[in-house]
């Protein structure tokens, strides 16, 4: 008997070590991501043909201590391997693992490959070729800490490349990960089963060649076995009849009932396909259909649901991931009852959201992810049968009740204030409860989530799980749809970095304020082109402005020029350093039909520019970052450390009877008083009047003041 090392993904040991023992291997030992074995050489065959969860089959070798390169190298020259393959052989080394000495798998590999080589040179045989895209055999090495095993690769490539999928989803599952949680979702052949958000079709295929006894490697053409010197043909032939035999028959015999629904078509034909070169086409009903309106199927009773839904690494995608697993987890409880669900995701908040309780959980990674397969016994309890409905709706009990009674609260008082104000953006939230540390605005009928980021004395579990909260709470609160729920990420930003791009969705829409239409970007930044704390003083600087000469600096979208256009202003300037910025303003003003050449844009560094210029204005509005160091500007900039200097040129431009004013959001920002008095300046401190009502909870998100000369 030779020893074997079957390798599987952590967390498959024992499942595997039970399928091997069933195909007849000895002496199992469970190791990490992988299980020792002895067999005989038709043994070792027929587990290569049949194993559902392994990904590799070894025949070790050898084994040895592996300290340095040297070690390593005469570890692998101690085999004869010759004996093993000839010199016609195409093969290649696979090395994975590291160690102190070994830290790059590739050198580990080549040393390996040299040892290979140079046994047979020294034997007089002429070296096998090396050949990275079609090896008739590969070598493995697998090293870990100081230990290292040497092997020939039986398969020649991964065992879970079945030969049926020629295509998959977006996110394909591979096939001996989907076996495995077939394996442990509870279903067995008698049971009909359902995948309601199939893809390619992976679990059902999987399952549908375990009901028809199909070999999960009959189709495969070519093995690494076939290439070793003691290949036994005819004993390799017979299994491979037997397997084919058993497969033809199997199928005929399968009276489980398999179901699959997606809603990509595109996606439906490629299981179709799958399914087809599988030889279980004829076993799956494969149909159209959204998971959150999901039928019981005729002949489906007391049946496993069995399905892999998208979790999304990205945030962005999490409003919409909510809303999908509540509703699916309302047509479970009204449609399922005494039947079984076993979900699989890598979050367990977004599995949360189901509203069942598991009966059992299997952990298992897929990729670089934790995830977990959770199984439910379904049942009626939560459904709320409505007179006149055939099916009822789920009772959903609240979320994150503390915060959901607040923001309840807010919406009743805000939505009212901001419709005697003449407002359609606002904000509704804004971190009221330490445990919800966000803000929500609306926007229409949109909203926005910003998730300030956690402190790092709580735990990232903790954190994510509060975020889940908050929207699910706040689209149970609003009855907003999932898809106008937009959730971002706010962390201390400094300069102009509130502006980096975040996608190229390029989705835009008109928002009113006070009468002034604007337009916002809700995605593709992290700002929306608007900052609402500045509502009040954009409707200060149209009644301001009126007959006047405006100017405005680091203007952004130019929202303060289209309010003090629309005051009757006699021209304006708008001056900021980004193009895109200004393109965006020149549409928000010609949207409020101010066009023309009294109206003047220019792309420039602000800082720049003043020094630069000799135009005067009777009001100058100026709103700069609290710090920036863009590549793009000349000097750095600090708003407390040279808002003077600013105010040194400004003076220059501002006409007598003129007037600045000046904000910032910087937190404890203080007015060097002195300083300005000796430029024969004074200032108003304004802040606390231009502070809207739905900020009333943080006095500290701007300061704004008015200057004038010191004369007026």
């Amino acid at each position: 008997m030779n020893q074997y090392l079957a390798i599987t993904s952590r967390g498959l040991e024992n499942l595997l070590a039970e399928e091997l023992e069933q195909l007849g291997a000895q002496n199992i030992q469970v190791v990490s991501a992988g299980v020792r074995f002895k067999a005989e050489q038709a043994t070792a065959y027929r587990c290569c043909l049949w194993t559902r969860i392994s990904s590799r089959i070894i025949q070790v070798l050898s084994e040895f201590n592996v300290r340095d390169d040297m070690d390593l190298y005469l570890g692998a020259a101690a085999i004869n391997w010759p004996s093993y393959f000839g010199s016609d052989t195409r093969i290649i080394v696979d090395f994975n693992g590291t160690n102190r000495e070994i830290r790059n798998s590739q050198y580990g590999a080549m040393k390996v490959k040299d040892a290979i080589v140079d046994k047979f040179t020294k034997a007089d045989l002429r070296r096998p070729n090396i050949d990275r895209e079609r090896p008739d055999l590969r070598i493995h090495m697998r090293l870990s800490g100081e230990k290292g095993v040497l092997g020939l690769d039986m398969a020649g490539s991964g065992l879970h490349q079945r030969g049926y999928r020629s295509e998959a989803g977006k996110a394909p599952l591979r096939e001996t990960h989907a076996a495995a949680l077939v394996m442990k979702s509870g279903w067995t052949e008698d049971k009909p089963l359902l995948d309601p958000m199939c893809g390619s079709g992976t679990l059902l295929i999987e399952a549908a060649m375990m009901a028809a006894q199909i070999a999960p490697g009959l189709k495969r053409k070519k093995w690494g076995f076939e290439s070793i010197k003691d290949f036994d043909k005819e004993g390799w032939l017979e299994i491979h009849a037997e397997a084919t035999v058993k497969a033809r028959r199997g199928v005929s015999n399968v009276t489980t009932k398999f179901f699959g629904r997606e809603m990509d078509r595109r996606v439906l034909t490629i299981a179709r396909d799958n399914a087809g070169r599988a030889g279980v086409k004829d076993l799956i009903d494969f149909e159209y259909g959204d998971a959150t309106q999901l039928i019981c199927p005729e002949g489906f009773s007391h049946g496993v649901v069995l399905c892999n839904p998208p979790y999304g690494e990205r945030l962005g995608t999490t409003p919409e991931l909510i809303s999908l697993y509540g509703d699916f987890g309302n047509r479970l409880k009204l449609a399922f009852a005494g039947s079984t669900a076993s979900i699989f995701s890598s979050s367990n908040e977004l599995l949360s959201c189901l509203r069942m309780r598991a009966d059992k959980q299997f952990k298992l990674r897929n990729g670089a992810l934790d995830c977990v397969l959770k199984t439910y016994w379904i049942t009626a309890g939560g459904v709320k049968h409505v007179e006149g409905e055939k099916e009822g709706v789920v009772e959903e009990t609240q979320v994150a009740p503390d915060f959901a009674n607040r923001l309840k609260k807010n919406i009743t008082k805000l939505d009212k204030w901001a419709k005697k104000e003449g407002i359609s953006c606002y904000r509704i939230y804004d971190a009221d409860l330490p445990d919800y540390n966000a803000a929500i605005d609306k926007y229409n009928d949109f909203l926005i989530i910003q998730e300030y980021a956690a402190p790092k004395s709580i735990p990232e579990e903790t954190a994510r799980r509060r975020v889940m909260d908050i929207l699910r709470a706040t689209i149970q609160v609003t009855g907003v749809d999932n898809s106008k729920v937009i959730l971002k990420v706010r962390e201390r930003q400094k300069g102009k970095s509130q502006y980096q791009k975040l996608s190229s969705a390029e989705r835009h829409m008109i928002v009113n304020e006070y009468g002034v239409d604007l337009k916002v970007n809700l995605y593709d930044y992290l700002d929306t082109g608007l900052f609402l704390d500045h509502r009040i003083t954009r409707r200060k600087l149209g009644v301001m402005a009126q007959g006047k000469d405006f100017l405005n600096l680091f203007a952004y979208t130019g929202s303060a020029t289209c309010h003090a256009a629309c005051g009757g202003a006699k021209s304006t300037t708008t001056v900021d350093m980004s193009n895109t910025y200004l393109r965006w303003a020149q549409e928000n003003m010609e949207l409020n039909g101010q066009v023309g050449s009294q109206h003047q844009f220019v792309q420039a560094d602000c800082l720049q520019w003043l020094q630069e210029v000799d135009d005067t204005f009777d009001l100058i509005f100026i709103d700069p970052p609290t710090f920036s160091n863009s590549k793009r500007m000349t000097q750095s900039f600090d708003v407390q450390r040279d808002h003077i200097m600013l105010m040194e040129n400004l003076k220059r431009m501002l006409r007598p009877n003129g007037q600045i004013v000046f904000s910032n959001n910087k937190r404890h920002f203080k007015m060097d008083i002195e300083k300005l008095n000796e430029l024969g300046l004074k200032a108003n401190n304004i802040s606390d009047t231009t502070l809207p009502m739905d900020f009333g909870r943080n006095k500290q998100i701007h300061n704004c003041w008015i200057i004038t000369h010191k004369e007026d």
